[in-house]
């Protein structure tokens, strides 16, 4: 069946620019498979493309436009009446969720299994896309495996985020953004924020002339850091929350994170080992993902006494900690990481390994100047963006025994693989893991090696 065009709900605007705006026209629409992003994709009687959220394969919806026009490649779109529902469709148990409000979840509105089987859908397609790898190809049952304690039934939403950005709305409400939006929908509760977070009490404080309010609970200790980013020229309200809390804030002049009261650090926890990680800077979100991503990476590289190996975007030295314990006082490890607060938290976290060494600077400027020739084994946990062409090619004359690549970005790492492929490597194996439930996002580990030793 083809889609047919519903009246207008946006007005007719004679202002020139509005002209062929084609936001809020309404289509009725059969939904076709999922896409990399949080939306299924659909097309008009015209054939004009529609991304759109709040759907879920095989539905036919009312879609109400909420981005594009005349000229557009494709529009953006939310299915604001469901006409027939998936069986994989329920009620979405956070009151926030739904067309036009909170953007933080994707599919609020999908049961658990599915959720998992169209991220594992988006994987197989990227794969194929851009890499030209079928599952099997890629070493990869098709599963996408939930982190321990969250397969809950349907209706029961996990509360895994240890890490929440609350925005503030001009009456000095915390809230989150709405999807594509700087709008702000204030919230009384995330569902989706861990214990820690909600136990703080974020959402019913007054936080007039802050831009955004920061919640961190550790996983690993009773760490909770608040991280305010005032207004420019607003000063810092007094923060008496319902549990102690450290502050920070980020500095209008230079954008750097400063203490106010507290330690400027939270301490996790990962093999057996405390990281301290400074200033608001990365660890998984997800209080299972460390340990979890941490066992995947020395699962597949299975290091060896005596080995060599290099943790590239390393961050506070996770991996880079892992296989130091693994390789012994005859192995050395390099980490390479950006952040000059990372690089300095590394160094304390791995200061016991006399064999391990961490530099500052960007991986595909600093890996050059390290003069390295040859190693063993190489993980690479880049971001969203990945590794590129230029890194991956440097990386696949090293001769690496295996090769570790942690993703939290399907496309960027099928772009990746193929060139690591181009390369001379092959995929031995890819295992997917839900670390982001009710998010279209989700983490892969890829283990690769020599070309030769796959044949």
């Amino acid at each position: 069946m083809q889609a047919e065009p519903k009246k207008s709900q946006a007005g007719n605007s004679k202002e020139s620019s509005q002209e062929t705006s084609l936001v809020g026209q309404e289509y009725e629409v059969e939904v076709g498979p999922v896409a990399h992003g949080g939306h299924c994709v659909a097309r008009t009687a015209e054939g004009r493309v529609l991304f759109v959220r709040h759907t879920l394969p095989g539905e036919k919806v009312i879609a109400r436009v909420t981005d594009g026009d005349e000229d557009s490649r494709f529009l953006r779109a939310d299915a604001v009446t469901v006409l027939e529902p998936s069986k994989d469709r329920v009620d979405a148990p956070c009151p926030y969720a739904g067309p036009g409000r909170c953007g933080g979840c994707d599919w609020q509105h999908a049961k658990p299994g599915a959720q998992r089987r169209l991220k594992g859908e988006v994987i197989t397609e990227q794969l194929a896309r851009l890499a030209g790898l079928t599952p099997e190809e890629a070493g990869w049952d098709g599963t996408v495996v939930p982190a321990e304690g969250d397969k809950l039934p349907s209706g029961e939403v996990p509360a895994w985020r240890t890490r929440v950005q609350y925005a503030v709305d001009p009456d000095g409400n915390a809230g989150l953004r709405r999807h594509r939006s700087h709008e702000v929908e204030p919230v009384e509760h995330c569902m989706i924020a861990a214990p820690g977070i909600s136990e703080l009490g974020i959402e019913k404080h007054d936080w007039s002339g802050m831009e955004s309010v920061e919640a961190i609970a550790a996983s690993g200790s009773q760490d909770r850091q608040v991280i305010l980013e005032p207004k420019p020229g607003a000063r810092l309200p007094l923060v008496e929350l319902d549990k102690p809390v450290s502050v920070l804030r980020i500095a209008e002049q230079d954008g750097g994170v400063h203490r106010v009261h507290g330690r400027p650090f939270v301490r996790e926890r990962a093999d057996g080992r405390t990281y301290r990680v400074g200033n608001g800077g990365f660890w998984q979100v997800h209080p299972k993902a460390a340990e979890t991503l941490m066992l995947a990476v020395m699962q597949g590289l299975t290091p060896r006494k005596g080995d060599t190996a290099l943790d590239l975007y390393c961050g506070v030295g996770l991996f880079a900690g892992a296989i130091a314990d693994r390789v012994g006082d005859k192995g050395a490890v390099l980490g390479i990481e950006s952040g000059k607060r990372a690089v300095e938290d590394a160094r304390h976290n791995l200061a016991a390994f006399d064999r391990v060494r961490i530099e500052q600077g960007k991986v595909e400027a600093a890996l050059p100047r390290t003069g390295i020739t040859e190693v063993d084994l190489i993980v690479l946990d880049p971001p969203r963006a990945g590794a590129g062409k230029q890194t991956v090619k440097h990386l696949t004359k090293l001769g690496a025994r295996r090769i570790a690549y942690v993703a939290c970005d399907p496309a960027a790492l099928a772009r990746d693989l193929g060139y690591f492929r181009d390369g001379g490597y092959r995929v031995r194996s890819l295992r997917a893991f839900d670390l982001f439930p009710m998010t279209h996002h989700v983490e892969c580990v890829a283990i690769l090696e020599p070309a030769a030793k796959v044949l």
